[in-house]
């Protein structure tokens, strides 16, 4: 088990290290600067904002200060937002979208895995179609769409819910709807057709010959084996969701992580979107080792280096 994790945790440091250097080069490589916009700067100006930023110095001499102030979890100052470093932005605005993300993960995995086996439970009945049917509708329509129907549909005709902005309980309920549509209705879908798998097998069989019902067979004996799935697409899913989802929160006004990436993006602020990345990638990396984790304590035969949910 310790050579199995010593060895993923190599691989990730790796991926990070590759997400690193390609999100550093990659940035560089883009025509333009921070410092040429709308507005004309005066070159003796930008010569000196070059120097004070180390854009003047070679590049591979950039990417080295850069990885020194990466390894002592310095991600630099903000360009565009002055006296700003990507370290208090982080600060600031994790939180909000972890908050909205955990609240969408906790309305999502037990909707997801309910109406899934749910389905299963009830396979080619009118209930299996009715809730695959709600869970292609999850799949199908973009989340932003979903945000501005709810936006319209409780704010705006009704009047129970605040449009957007930050503020109370209340201003999270729509963005924690519009998040945890999508994970819920792909939970549903792979749970319903790991569970219909499940249940065919023979030692689900010889439980239901003992006249077990099928419901407590299902949870106690099959909903095991059949979440082994959804665990790995918990782990991608979770970064994206507790790091800020982009879209929903440049519609409702949330200031997380996700609107200020969108920010630097416009703004070309160098390390701040390098910044970000680099932490939107570890978070992602660190979900899906935990993943990893999880499932070989479920399937000991990937510990064993038989089968891995990423190989």
């Amino acid at each position: 088990m310790l050579r199995y994790l010593l060895k993923k945790a190599l691989i990730l440091l790796l991926s990070l290290w590759c997400v690193l250097t390609g999100t550093f080069f990659l940035m560089h490589a883009i025509p333009g600067d921070p410092f040429i916009g709308d507005r004309m700067i005066p070159q003796e100006v930008l010569n000196s904002l070059y120097t004070y930023y180390g854009l003047d110095q070679p590049l591979y001499i950039q990417y080295i200060k850069y990885l020194r102030g990466v390894l002592s979890f310095d991600l630099g100052p903000s360009i565009v937002y002055q006296g700003r470093t990507v370290n208090e932005v982080i600060r600031e605005g994790f939180p909000i979208s972890a908050y909205i993300g955990v609240q969408a993960l906790i309305l999502a995995i037990p909707m997801g895995v309910l109406l899934g086996t749910w389905a299963a439970l009830k396979r080619s009945k009118w209930q299996d179609g009715a809730a695959m049917a709600i869970s292609t509708l999850g799949v199908s329509v973009p989340n932003f769409i979903f945000a501005s129907l709810l936006q319209f549909v409780f704010s705006v005709k009704l009047h129970w819910l605040p449009v957007a902005r930050w503020g109370t309980f209340a201003h999270t309920i729509l963005p924690t709807l519009s998040l945890a549509a999508l994970p819920a209705a792909y939970i549903a879908r792979l749970t319903r057709s790991n569970m219909v798998e499940v249940l065919q097998q023979d030692y689900i069989r010889t439980a239901q010959s003992k006249g077990l019902p099928l419901l407590r067979i299902a949870i106690t004996h099959g909903l095991r084996n059949a979440l082994l799935p959804v665990i790995s697409y918990l782990g991608p899913v979770t970064a994206q969701i507790l790091t800020g989802s982009f879209m929903i929160e440049k519609i409702f006004a949330i200031p997380g992580l996700g609107q200020w990436m969108i920010h630097s993006i416009a703004g070309r602020d160098y390390p701040m979107i390098m910044g970000l990345t680099i932490f939107f990638s570890s978070f992602l990396i660190l979900s899906m080792f935990v993943v990893d984790v999880g499932y070989s304590l479920l399937d000991p035969r990937i510990r064993n280096g038989k089968d891995s949910p990423y190989d």
